[in-house]
């Protein structure tokens, strides 16, 4: 971490169990970030928090730590199976591996044990380990509902209870699973509740008074939604300039980490197939990837096998990767919240990064939303179409959607050209 995005509390002037610490230690971490030394005190006094900050900014730490925390002070029963005391929701699954994996890290010296449920892949291996008894429960909603609801695991012993990117699980139609779930939990003063969010929108603060017990609320800057350490530039280019620029950006970046996004998952596949058709290895991660080979391609660009990963919005939250480098917007999105998440990627943990975005024909009509919900414009910066590498065309190249130079073709799978969409900035 960078000690400019830190705060001057230490981790070790806590009151914290000294196996929580051994965690902290092994993880690297010797000061806290803002929304951890705003957070964690509340929470080690055990009372609930409901906390804002920027993507990126230890919101993770901070929970798992007062979890770790809590569950230490407390005994687990002793008579019957092993139950989760510990129960975390998230909204994707690639979110709900890393907080598993994060959770490893800091509970290295605690003996408390890890289980994960979540959809798309080895449903018999969770289930078994679940089964065999667990204290943290971590995972998405649907594949935990599943599994409830067979009896696998109870939560009646349910000590801390995390909603993790809560704003994200509204907007992934996750509410009425939620609430299922909390419901069948100890009631509220029973237990402590955290929940943490990029955004606080007041859907999420009546989700918070409803299933929280007079949750605290913090917030970490929320007038400042990007991260200070990103600079951020925006290209205008034609639309048949658009990836020959993207090429010879990436070919400029050399061995760096960088991220891609696009709005539809056939532009991610035909973006991968002109990048390796021009010798830059590349991957394109979306909904429909099966879910053994999105983590490989995760881990890969992750160890930094694979240096460009190529997502839509469904890759856009959730992820924690650190030492990503660049993000470029090769397409604008159409909803500004999406804009903020995506280039939250980089920048992450007081690390500095580069967030590049195209304003071509088709997605320029998005901006203005966009610097509206950031509170400033985005910096033009330029190029020289006669400097534009000359492309390899793919040898096989997934169908493009139909869309004129224009921008006004409407795309056969029903996308089209954004809307303009206004965007409510968080409360």
């Amino acid at each position: 971490m960078s000690e400019n995005h830190l705060s001057e509390l230490r981790f070790d002037s806590l009151d914290l169990d000294a196996r929580v610490q051994a965690g902290i230690r092994h993880a690297g971490f010797e000061f806290c970030t803002p929304i951890q030394a705003s957070t964690l005190p509340i929470a080690l006094k055990n009372h609930d928090v409901a906390g804002q900050a920027q993507t990126g900014t230890g919101k993770t730490a901070a929970f798992l730590i007062a979890t770790y925390q809590r569950l230490l002070a407390d005994q687990a029963p002793a008579e019957g199976r092993k139950q989760p005391r510990a129960f975390m929701l998230a909204p994707t699954r690639e979110l709900a591996v890393q907080i598993a994996n994060d959770a490893e890290v800091l509970g290295v010296e605690t003996g408390l044990v890890v289980g994960l449920a979540f959809g798309g892949t080895d449903y018999d291996k969770q289930r078994q380990h679940i089964e065999a008894g667990i204290d943290i429960l971590i995972g998405t909603p649907g594949r935990i509902i599943d599994y409830y609801k067979q009896g696998v695991f109870k939560l009646d012993q349910v000590q801390v209870a995390v909603l993790d990117e809560a704003d994200r699980m509204f907007d992934l139609g996750f509410i009425k699973d939620i609430r299922y779930l909390l419901r069948r939990l100890p009631p509220p003063d029973q237990r402590l509740n955290m929940l943490f969010s990029a955004t606080l929108s007041h859907r999420v603060m009546e989700l918070a008074y409803e299933h929280m017990n007079e949750p605290e609320l913090v917030r970490i800057e929320p007038d400042k939604v990007t991260a200070d350490r990103v600079r951020q530039a925006i290209f205008f280019p034609a639309n048949e300039d658009k990836m020959p620029l993207l090429v010879g950006l990436i070919r400029e970046m050399g061995a760096a980490r960088i991220m891609v996004f696009v709005n539809m998952k056939r532009e991610a596949e035909r973006v991968q197939a002109y990048l390796e058709a021009n010798g830059l290895q590349a991957a394109a991660i979306s909904g429909d990837v099966p879910q053994k080979k999105r983590l490989r391609m995760l881990m890969e660009f992750q160890s930094g096998d694979l240096p460009v990963l190529i997502g839509t919005d469904v890759a856009s939250r959730g992820l924690h990767i650190p030492d990503v480098q660049y993000v470029i917007n090769y397409d604008l999105p159409q909803d500004a919240e999406d804009y903020v998440h995506r280039i939250g990627r980089t920048a992450r943990a007081g690390a500095s990064g580069d967030a590049i975005s195209f304003g071509c024909e088709t997605y320029a009509i998005s901006l203005p939303d966009i610097e509206e919900y950031i509170g400033h414009k985005i910096p033009v910066a330029n190029y020289s179409a006669d400097d534009l590498p000359k492309l390899e065309k793919p040898k096989r190249m997934p169908r493009r959607p139909s869309q004129g130079r224009s921008g006004k073709g409407k795309p056969r799978d029903g996308g089209g050209p954004p809307r303009r969409r206004r965007t409510r900035k968080p409360s």
